[in-house]
């Protein structure tokens, strides 16, 4: 849905593409309520989206269809759709691949329920649905040692319906693996991207995000208003028409270092030779494919990374965000403390650089070599 504002958001239609007003609502509150991504909102219309459609051919009314939850998993688990939505006509039997997996049915009942329970906060859905999709407790039924200090009764929510998700594997890539890939880029703007993700650490939205007024490469910056020393990029959270969202709330400055200002000034002489002054603010633009000087979007640096991947002939897929990890992992294998990594990834709660941290193999063989064998006192005349 495009606003007169020009910021977009994703909504649900019915058969005959009138808007779904209660998820319409929700959606437009997800989008400026709460300042969720654009994309998070086509995730979220995405898995309403089936919801209605099992309500349908099922004949439930979607409000009360709550109590039926675990037969639309099950629905969701073996019905795949066809291209045009429909469910298809032959179900998956046993034996077979599931049409989408636990954290993709997941991924739909979070949207589900959080589509109920804005209906209820509206009333358009009945007070019970809550205590169909949410198990409610309260504290006096957890141990001593963790109801604290505070005596008071309190109340929580927990999802009834959710499937057991495999663990998943999360890796980095390798330092020889993104060299490789650097070594594969034909232009300044391919390392430079190589660079921000491996090197700086961003988020491929947050750097196809970034403007060249957020790009303060002095090592004295203050004539343009910024205190902060050094080279840095500054990275913020904003609606850019290339869909680009930074997914840190808090803007945060990343400061860089001399490889990285070196693959600046070089893309900047590549970009000023095809554009001249011209080009949008975005600093990563379109030199080589129509529309020249158009911003990049976020997808595209996902696909020269699997170009990359291809020409470097890697024995994997290695995505952006697996550089990210490189990058987080490679602080800490240098020293860096838990903090300074979670500053450098832009995160705001302690625990979240942990699944950054996967240190480096070499590292780990370093310090099993250091333990020392243990010695025994048997045998050596000692009393």
């Amino acid at each position: 849905m495009d606003l007169p504002s020009g910021v977009r958001y994703w909504t649900v239609v019915d058969d005959d593409f009138e808007v779904v007003w209660v998820a319409d609502q929700w959606l437009r509150f997800l989008r400026f309520g709460r300042s969720r991504a654009e994309l998070t909102t086509k995730a979220y219309a995405e898995g309403v989206a089936l919801y209605l459609l099992w309500c349908r051919i099922t004949g439930r009314q979607w409000p009360q269809a709550a109590r039926d939850m675990g037969l639309f998993m099950v629905w969701l688990k073996y019905t795949p759709s066809t291209p045009d939505g429909e469910p298809a006509p032959v179900v998956l039997g046993p034996g077979a691949e599931p049409a989408r997996r636990e954290r993709r049915i997941n991924a739909v009942l979070t949207a589900v329920r959080g589509l109920l329970s804005y209906a209820v906060s509206v009333g358009k859905a009945p007070r019970s649905v809550l205590g169909q999709i949410y198990e409610l407790a309260d504290s006096r039924d957890l141990p001593l040692e963790a109801q604290g200090e505070d005596s008071g009764l309190s109340y929580r929510l927990r999802a009834v319906h959710r499937v057991q998700e495999p663990e998943a594997e999360v890796d980095r890539a390798t330092d020889d693996e993104l060299v490789a890939m650097f070594l594969e880029c034909r232009n300044a703007r391919d390392r430079l991207i190589v660079l921000l993700l491996g090197r700086v650490g961003l988020r491929r939205g947050q750097a196809a995000g970034l403007h060249r007024s957020d790009c303060h490469l002095l090592p004295d910056s203050r004539a343009l208003g910024c205190d902060y020393e050094g080279a840095h990029v500054h990275v913020r959270r904003r609606d850019n028409s290339n869909r680009a969202w930074s997914k840190s709330k808090e803007a945060w400055t990343q400061p860089l270092d001399f490889l990285v200002v070196q693959a600046f000034d070089q893309y900047i002489d590549e970009r000023h030779e095809i554009l001249g002054a011209g080009g949008s603010d975005f600093l990563l633009v379109n030199l080589f494919r129509e529309p020249l000087g158009a911003p990049m979007p976020p997808d595209a640096l996902g696909e020269l990374f699997e170009r990359l991947g291809q020409r470097a002939k890697l024995s994997r897929k290695v995505g952006p965000h697996m550089a990210r990890r490189a990058f987080g992992s490679n602080v800490s294998d240098a020293g860096g403390s838990v903090d300074e990594v979670q500053a450098l990834l832009g995160q705001t709660h302690p625990e979240s650089p942990r699944p950054y941290l996967i240190p480096d193999r070499a590292r780990l063989r370093e310090a099993i070599e250091r333990v020392p064998s243990p010695r025994s006192l048997h045998g050596t005349g000692e009393k």
